[in-house]
């Protein structure tokens, strides 16, 4: 099966570097029935970043004001799927470094059941160019 590429609506968010606050804010989105494509989160600058997925934008940004989250703008990136096997991820690379495509950030995670997943991030100026390489559907 070939990779599945989609472009995807991501938001970002900071809340304090302490125990707990990844979770108050992923339960109070559970709370709400939002069901999140990928995640992560990471110190910066003292605080910690948290980049939401969502799969319905909208539900995402109404239960995120509920919660009192602050929200970026609406930005986008990649989520690709696909079955796991070597160079997967070197096979997409390769092809954003052919089309001129810096890569800012990259998570893949091989997913069990010979599946794996993977989020990226680019420019904006090089959104269209990224989908056009890796053949993404919206």
């Amino acid at each position: 099966m070939a990779d599945l590429v989609r472009k995807i609506a991501y938001f970002k968010a900071t809340a304090p570097n302490r125990p707990g606050e990844g979770a108050k804010a992923l339960g109070a989105l559970k709370d709400e029935g939002v069901n999140l494509l990928a995640f992560t989160g990471f110190p910066r600058a003292g605080r910690a970043q948290l980049d939401f997925i969502p799969e319905d934008a909208a539900a995402f940004k109404r239960a995120a004001k509920k919660a009192g989250l602050r929200l970026s703008a609406q930005k986008t990136g990649f989520l690709i799927q696909g079955d796991d096997r070597p160079g997967a991820v070197a096979d997409i690379t390769a092809r954003l470094a052919g089309a001129g495509v810096n890569v800012i950030a990259m998570d893949a995670v091989a997913a069990g059941g010979g599946r794996y997943g993977a989020i990226l991030w680019v420019k904006p100026a090089d959104v269209a160019k990224t989908a056009k390489a890796l053949g993404a559907v919206k």
